[in-house]
């Protein structure tokens, strides 16, 4: 797919323009015939591999019009030339295609009876180890096979900045240390919602009336921030495997890595998709939240709070008396069952189980979102044993009470056989996220992140198993 593609400038500060800026310069120097030759090659080589290439030319150009002197008085071709500059092509799987989750689609329309529509998340890592989230349409038999679409084309999505909620924006300002009398200058002229607009003049205000070295801090931390919460959208028309989430915030600026997504029912009846992930920015782990209705618009948020730690946090699909729950790894290696009434704040985790049979003696983990079933929540499980092999497990909590676990697999649920034993990562088998549909419990998994595929089981057998005393 293409990216946009924005030069490193470290001399920035130096010659007083940037890079980009230069760049441009030299472009708009072109003349009419070397534009239009430079357009043609450019043509020649890429637009097979794109629906409209025009806009993806357009997309490119859109990254930089506000360096661009009187963008709108500027011919179509000129545009498209500087967009061409200003993106590269990009390959989303170089390096694997892996660790999926699963959710019913929020379109169930000409599904065969007895089936289920469903969308699924992918990791899909690049040159540079850097992760993206795609998505693949797939139906769900009554037998429990999966039939996955064939993927069209790829696209990003097109950037957009929110409407920030000040309060929410002051927690988390204070949630990552910030002095909270600076915070109070940034922030005080604000209205309860703001603009990064507004945010913008609101900083340079305050650099100019306090310019020390705590006010650069507060602004490169409000920076960070707000950087990190941004909107993504794209066409309608476009199909669910053309869409892809592309690391953009600073949080994530090294990966958007395993996303797990939960079909989430508010108690009012509601639905929400909600997508926990890694953020990696080449040396800091911490876990982010993506939430949409339609997997059309996604808005991407930080998550704060001391519970907020980690890799591997998962959500519940309902509240738990009354509050909101999720499964996460604060200490890195034990299971923690987390409750909070926002979900974008997480305080309190108390753990529920630790590493205790052979096979996951290094970590545990969850594997997706905990699954509701008459017996209790099931919760599929990774545990990592010796040679740091990869296996899955299960465990039950109690369906009130889910820090109280009621059942544990002796033996692992799944583990790499001799075609999943090899890959990118050896001896690996992780999954973030499953689902049940006519009493078979379908999950979703990567393999040696090199490829995914599916299991499934039927539900009364495992859950036989985990209440087997």
């Amino acid at each position: 797919m293409a990216k946009p593609y924005l030069p490193v400038d470290p001399t920035a500060a130096r010659s007083g323009m940037t890079r980009v800026e230069r760049l441009i310069g030299r472009l708009m120097d072109l003349s009419s015939q070397e534009c239009q030759q430079t357009l043609r090659a450019v043509y020649d080589r890429h637009a097979d591999q794109y629906d409209d290439f025009d806009d993806v030319l357009m997309t490119g150009f859109s990254s930089v019009a506000h360096w661009v002197p009187d963008p709108a008085a500027m011919n179509t071709d000129t545009r498209r030339v500087i967009g061409a500059y200003f993106l590269h092509e990009h390959s989303l799987e170089g390096a694997a295609l892996t660790n999926p989750s699963i959710v019913p689609s929020p379109d169930q329309t000409g599904v065969p009876d007895g089936s289920l529509n469903v969308i699924i998340s992918l990791r899909a890592v690049s040159e540079g180890h850097i992760s993206s989230i795609e998505f693949r349409s797939g139906v769900v038999d009554p037998t429990g096979d999966v039939d996955v679409a064939s993927p069209a084309p790829p696209m990003s999505g097109v950037r957009q900045t929110p409407l920030f909620n000040k309060r929410v924006f002051e927690r988390k300002l204070e949630g990552l240390g910030a002095d909270r009398e600076l915070v109070g200058h940034a922030l005080g002229g604000l209205g309860d919602t703001f603009t990064m607009e507004n945010l913008e003049v609101a900083l340079a205000a305050l650099d100019d009336r306090m310019s020390t070295p705590s006010v650069q801090q507060i602004v490169h931390v409000v920076h960070w921030l707000a950087s990190s919460n941004y909107k993504v959208a794209f066409p309608s028309s476009s199909d669910i495997s053309q869409r892809v989430l592309t690391p953009t915030g600073a949080a994530e600026s090294r990966g958007m890595e395993d996303a797990r997504f939960v079909r989430f029912t508010e108690s009012d009846g509601s639905v929400t998709y909600y997508g926990t992930y890694t953020a990696f920015d080449g040396s800091n782990i911490l876990p982010q939240l993506i939430e949409t209705a339609d997997f059309e618009t996604f808005r991407i948020a930080t998550l704060n709070g001391q519970a907020a730690v980690n890799k591997g946090m998962a959500l519940f699909p309902r509240r738990v008396g009354g509050n909101l729950a999720a499964l996460g790894r604060s200490d890195g290696e034990s299971n923690y069952l987390m409750v909070s009434d926002d979900v974008r704040f997480w305080h309190e985790a108390d753990q529920i189980q630790v590493p205790a049979r052979p096979w996951e003696l290094i970590q545990i983990g969850n594997a997706g979102a905990p699954l509701e079933t008459e017996a209790g929540w099931l919760v599929i499980t990774h545990g990592v044993g010796p040679m740091r092999r990869y296996v899955l497990g299960a465990i039950l909590l109690d369906i009130d009470e889910p820090a109280h676990v009621i059942g544990h697999l002796r033996e692992p649920l799944l583990a790499p056989d001799e075609e999943e034993a090899y890959g990118y990562v050896p001896n690996v088998v992780y999954s973030c996220g499953a689902l049940v549909h006519q009493g078979q419990l379908v999950i979703a998994y990567g393999a040696s992140d090199t490829f995914a595929t599916f299991a499934s089981v039927s539900l009364d057998t495992l859950l036989a198993a985990l209440t087997d005393d």
